[in-house]
């Protein structure tokens, strides 16, 4: 299992709770009603603000 930082894990957290409230919202401004897509959403974030998370899978 892949270790994350704990700012990443904080905004994964956020993230799956704004999901629970119906508030989180995808690039496009369409509605997440999907777990895993959330999680992405906050991983992105915490990349983002150059929290330790680990690089992007490229397939």
């Amino acid at each position: 299992m892949t270790k994350y930082s704990k700012k990443a894990s904080e905004k994964v957290a956020e993230n799956l709770h704004e999901l629970k409230e119906g508030k989180l919202k995808s690039g496009s401004g369409k509605k997440v009603t999907s777990r895993k897509q959330a999680i992405a959403i906050g991983l992105s974030e915490a990349r983002k603000e150059g929290a330790k998370v680990p690089k992007k899978k490229e397939d």
